[in-house]
């Protein structure tokens, strides 16, 4: 039996372990990315570990979360990054050169490399045919420090794709597509392989649409093979020596296969408040738009762009709309303006904002109470956007640019516009000015690393006791997002690398009094219901409950990077055996975990609740219990057994 592109690049970089399905396993990483939204404290923690330098073939850190200053701790923050990567070996994209994910698979990407990055979409990577993954922060930190980095072997779904896209019909329909059929739990403990001759009609950067969207199915990663497709954009961009042909075996073994005609898809449209909450865009004919924002590491390459400038050009928004342009990086921006597509942009009425997440992580650009915002991103949590009440969905480019024209939502097919002839450049524009490169070995120790006065220590757990008596300070539904748990936006990201203020924000969508009655209360239990911890990779959300004092956190279901992440911070993540025990649970009331160390070893442990006995289930590898009796992965780490 043969192996598929996800066995064939995981094998060339296993360090331990087994490419047995469920079987935990190490790996080499080549490269790893940071934002500065959750590299600040990434950082902080490379730094704990006490490595002087950087151990992975490529190391960048991005400034696209915090680049609203305000005040001056996302600007200490900046500078902080900036001197830390010059003295340990990071290469620094700098504010306003563009999103991570979009500059990365400009600059750095490399077929068949591995790439981990404080960020949960990441993946996008996997569009060049990266394997990539989202991660944790301290899971980048031991990765940078030349640690490995651990997952659960995944099964491997292949999406095979026959004909090719109509006109208006684009890489973002087929993502809500595949979501519709699999749901923000259907990848999880997934890689999405993507294959078959429709494959060859997507370019990299529809790749890379469809790539960054997995991460809204919860999977592990998603990939595309590394073709003639590939080879075109690297040699584009100045890069063909990168090139690298990777395809399956033809004798690949799958989980499962899901066939998609391209030919049979239309344009589709996101609901709120969840990205599967897929319909036609038709059948919502009518509704009334305030906004529309394009942009976000999904939808803001130089082909998404010139596609929107296509259908603007001579034509200006609707008086009721406001709409907002995000290039995703300076490449970008620089070319529209070369090519005159930027003033078709302006001239319709768009706002040009900088070249970085802004509005996508409610840093800017909030709809109006109540509004209807139609954006071409990745996720459409409730109060995700900084306006609680917004009813925000995700569509293509060109269903965002329709809407915008008519006012309303609408089918870009309708417009009765000839289809439109947009195509990449055989070579585009580089200026890699932007990037800043580290310190030759020999000057880096000379360097000092400059703090702000908002950069505070990281918090280190408490290892896991035998028996936990703690209140059940917060009781939660399914599909907790970790927008949820540590909310973003433009008020509290300011704050990532000062965990203790940052914690004030937890849970501050449910529940405001979450964080004073769980100080109040000492130790914590947590509980959820399915997919517990779905959405981003911030371990802000492990980290401000720990400081906060919560020591478990008990589940129908979690989602794979935030159990990492909890158990990193050192808290417990378990299953109820039985779901329909959830019910018998209630907030407030003193719940009891005992046998927990003998538990981690045999995967069971006894909850007690109002004299009752609930039975939980967990399945940790012999790393995640030494981590969680070390206290969690920092203090494992240091005690060098990385």
């Amino acid at each position: 039996m043969g192996y598929n592109l996800v066995e064939k690049i995981i094998a060339a970089h296993l360090v331990s372990g087994s490419l047995v399905p469920g079987e935990e396993a190490a790996l080499r990483i080549d490269q790893t990315l940071t934002q500065d939204a959750t590299g600040t404290m990434a950082y902080l923690e490379f730094e704990a570990i006490g490595v002087d330098r950087v151990q992975t073939e490529r190391s960048v850190a991005y400034v696209d979360h915090n680049t609203l200053q305000s005040g001056f701790e996302n600007a200490d923050d900046h500078r902080y990054l900036q001197s830390v990567a010059k003295k340990h070996g990071i290469w620094f994209s700098r504010p306003g050169n563009g999103i991570c994910h979009q500059v990365h698979l400009e600059r750095f990407g490399i077929p068949g490399k591995t790439l981990i990055g404080s960020d949960s979409h990441t993946p996008t990577a996997g569009g060049l045919g990266m394997l990539a993954f989202g991660a944790g922060g301290l899971d980048v930190a031991v990765a940078m420090g030349g640690g490995a980095y651990y997952i659960t072997m995944p099964r491997v779904i292949k999406v095979e794709l026959t004909g090719s896209l109509r006109p208006f019909v684009t890489a973002k329909d087929l993502s809500l597509e595949l979501l519709r059929i699999l749901s923000v739990k259907g990848g999880v403990g997934r890689v999405i392989e993507w294959g078959g001759a429709g494959v060859l009609s997507l370019s990299v950067p529809e790749r890379a649409t469809v790539t960054n969207m997995g991460a809204e199915l919860g999977a592990t990663s998603s990939i595309f093979p590394s073709d003639e497709r590939t080879r075109a954009f690297l040699k584009a961009q100045g890069r063909e020596r990168d090139f690298v042909p990777l395809a399956p075996d033809a004798d690949a073994a799958y989980e499962r296969v899901i066939r998609i005609d391209l030919d049979a898809l239309e344009p589709l449209i996101a609901c709120p408040h969840m990205p599967d909450k897929v319909v036609p865009v038709k059948t919502l004919k009518g509704v009334k738009v305030d906004q529309v924002c394009l942009g976000s590491c999904t939808n803001s390459s130089l082909y998404d762009m010139r596609k929107a400038a296509a259908m603007l050009r001579g034509r200006t928004i609707a008086p009721s709309v406001s709409m907002s342009v995000s290039p995703g990086s300076r490449q970008v921006l620089t070319m529209l303006a070369d090519s005159g597509d930027l003033t078709d942009i302006l001239s319709s009425g768009a706002r040009l904002l900088e070249c970085a997440c802004g509005p996508c992580i409610g840093m800017g650009f909030s709809p109006n109470s109540g509004g209807v915002s139609l954006r071409t991103f990745n996720r459409n949590f409730e109060g995700r956007s900084g306006t609680r009440d917004a009813k925000v969905y995700l569509v293509s480019p060109e269903t965002a640019v329709a809407s915008a024209l008519t006012g309303e939502i609408t089918d870009p097919r309708t417009l009765g516009l000839a289809a439109l002839e947009v195509s990449l450049p055989e070579t585009f524009r580089i200026d890699d000015s932007g990037v800043l490169p580290p310190a030759p070995p020999e000057e880096a120790g000379a360097l000092e690393v400059l703090r702000g006065p908002n950069i505070r220590p990281v918090p280190t757990g408490h290892p896991v006791a035998d028996r936990i008596d703690a209140e059940l300070t917060l009781k939660l539904g399914d599909n907790i997002t970790t927008d949820h748990i540590m909310p973003a936006g433009a008020k509290i990201l300011p704050y990532r690398s000062n965990v203790p203020k940052i914690s004030e924000f937890c849970f501050e969508v449910v529940d405001p009094s979450f964080p004073a009655r769980a100080k109040a209360a000492g130790e914590s239990i947590l509980v959820g219901g399915v997919n517990y911890g779905q959405g981003s990779s911030r371990e802000h959300a492990a980290l401000a409950p720990l400081y906060l004092g919560v020591r478990a956190v008990i589940a129908k279901s979690f989602a794979r990077i935030h159990a990492a992440n909890l158990i990193n911070a050192g808290i417990l993540p378990l299953c109820f055996a039985d779901p329909a025990d959830y019910d018998k649970l209630r907030q407030g009331e003193r719940l009891t975990l005992r046998g927990v160390h003998a538990g981690l070893e045999s995967g069971q442990i006894t909850l007690e609740a109002d004299g009752a006995e609930i039975p939980l289930v967990c399945a940790f590898s012999e790393r995640q219990r030494a981590i969680l009796l070390a206290g969690g992965l920092l203090n494992y780490t240091r005690e060098g057994t990385v």
